[in-house]
């Protein structure tokens, strides 16, 4: 479980987190040394589309791998408003990168012109990727190499979701 006194806190997308769900891997968030929180935009976007994962984001909550958050606070609520009118993001994106600007966090997000609109906003702001989270999983010890690579195959192959490396071993 995430506790206080751990890493940076990131705040993340459905794109990130909807990868360890599928695959029934929060695990591996609750072991990380950083602390996740999501946003009720987030939450609501995985119960409206991703219904199967529902359950497992719930227990994720109740043992407290993942933390919900409101988008609120002016500087927040600009960014979301400003982001929202683009209509280039949704608002689960929208909402994390407000959240993660406004208040100094980290945002995983994997949607590149999501990420690349955050730096804009702020160029200093840390972007991690399910990939990043899965290299800093590998270099803490948290999983092996051949393990993640097996998670990478099991996103290219059951969900869509493809990384441009052949193993994570190229990261290290």
């Amino acid at each position: 479980m995430n506790g206080e006194g751990q890493g940076v806190v990131v705040v993340t997308d459905t794109s990130v987190l909807i990868n360890f769900l599928r695959i029934d891997r929060m695990d591996l968030i609750a072991r990380h040394s950083d602390r996740f929180v999501i946003t009720g935009h987030v939450l609501e976007e995985i119960t409206e589309h991703y219904p199967e994962q529902q359950a497992r984001l719930q227990a994720a909550l109740g043992d407290g791998t993942i933390e919900e958050m409101t988008v609120s606070g002016d500087a927040a609520l600009e960014i979301f408003r400003t982001l929202s009118e683009t209509q280039r993001l949704g608002s689960g994106e929208s909402a994390a990168i407000a959240c993660a600007i406004a208040n100094g966090y980290a945002i995983a997000i994997d949607d590149r012109t999501a990420a690349n609109q955050a730096r804009q906003l702020k160029d200093d702001l840390v972007v991690l990727s399910s990939q990043d989270i899965m290299v800093h999983l590998i270099r803490s010890g948290v999983i092996a190499v051949a393990e993640a690579d097996r998670i990478k195959d099991t996103w290219a192959t059951e969900h869509r979701f493809r990384l441009a490396i052949d193993s994570f071993d190229e990261l290290l």
